[in-house]
């Protein structure tokens, strides 16, 4: 297996199977700490920045909160419009990033668009981790949700998948990726203008994952071990920042709406439901008290993932 150590986390295309187990065994190691809400020095020496080219509240917290837990320090910026990236001169992503590796030992970047940390890791001395590239990936929010998976039912292999919301959205093109390394079919259900592009159908064919789509989550739920939801009303990722209130983009047809009522009449009664967050009305706030959710301890997850990554990117753990 590869070693983590000073290695990027770019994309789950990336990934092979034995790495996903390796990160989930360092993961639960992690877990003591962040139940603690102790902090560790295994990090004291090395810091971490920041570079939110766009909103993040999980994310950048996550990261943040992760590196506080082992023990580092955290500098950055969370809005790209108090730097020179955002104002008159537009920085380019190599000058930033040129700079920002002799501020810290790891950066992790969140970027409206497309590429932009892969571009990031071709001028950087040190590790990039790609915290969401407009519609491009999301690898360590799909990380946290295969290990919360993983942690929940004791195995991956095996378990049916449900994805409901809008497939040009990063976390999808990571799940999908991240799927083809396991033996999991999933069923993709979207509305027509936000379902699976042709090109990325192509790629996963490519990768042999076993997918199919339908129309309503209704045709599709009652299979389902995992039920992973996105909104189908979503801010334009293309952008550093949607201004648009949700009141003005509608609400989200019964189609792609994951119920109280639905989950009683046709879920299984050990189906876990999971949602990255944040949320439009496609999952009412009566669900959260139901023994489906697991969206709160994804959000404990997340911190133990990044605390995981960090360690290993940084070389910490081996």
């Amino acid at each position: 297996m590869r070693s983590f150590a000073g290695r990027d986390i770019l994309s789950l295309k990336d990934f092979e199977r034995n790495e996903f187990f390796h990160v989930f065994d360092v993961a639960q190691k992690m877990e003591p700490i962040a139940r603690s809400r102790k902090n560790v020095d295994m990090l004291k020496e090395k810091t971490l920045v920041t570079a939110f080219y766009q909103p993040s509240t999980r994310t950048r917290l996550a990261h943040e909160g992760a590196m506080h837990r082992l023990g580092g320090h955290v500098t950055g910026f969370s809005d790209a419009k108090n730097t020179r990236a955002g104002d008159f001169y537009q920085e380019s992503i190599k000058d930033t990033v040129k700079m920002l590796e002799f501020y810290g030992d790891v950066i992790v970047m969140r970027h409206f668009q497309q590429g932009a940390p892969q571009e990031a890791a071709k001028w950087a001395s040190i590790p990039i981790i790609n915290g969401g590239d407009g519609w491009g990936e999301h690898p360590t929010q799909i990380l946290t949700d295969l290990y919360t998976v993983w942690r929940e039912k004791g195995r991956i292999d095996g378990l049916k998948w449900l994805a409901v919301g809008d497939m040009r959205m990063r976390t999808m093109h990571s799940l999908a990726y991240a799927l083809t390394q396991f033996d999991c079919p999933i069923t993709f259900v979207s509305p027509p203008e936000m379902s699976l592009t042709e090109e990325f159908k192509k790629e996963l064919k490519d990768y042999s994952l076993n997918y199919k789509e339908v129309d309503h989550v209704e045709k599709a739920i009652g299979e389902a071990d995992v039920i992973l939801v996105e909104p189908v009303v979503q801010p334009d990722y293309t952008k550093s920042r949607d201004e648009r209130s949700g009141k003005d983009v509608g609400l989200t047809p019964a189609n792609y709406k994951i119920t109280r009522e639905l989950l009683e009449k046709k879920a299984k009664s050990d189906a876990i439901l999971l949602h990255s967050l944040p949320r439009m009305d496609e999952i009412p706030t009566d669900v959260d008290i139901t023994h489906w959710s697991r969206y709160w301890q994804e959000a404990f997850n997340g911190v133990v993932m990044r605390m995981a990554l960090l360690a290993l990117v940084l070389g910490a753990m081996e």
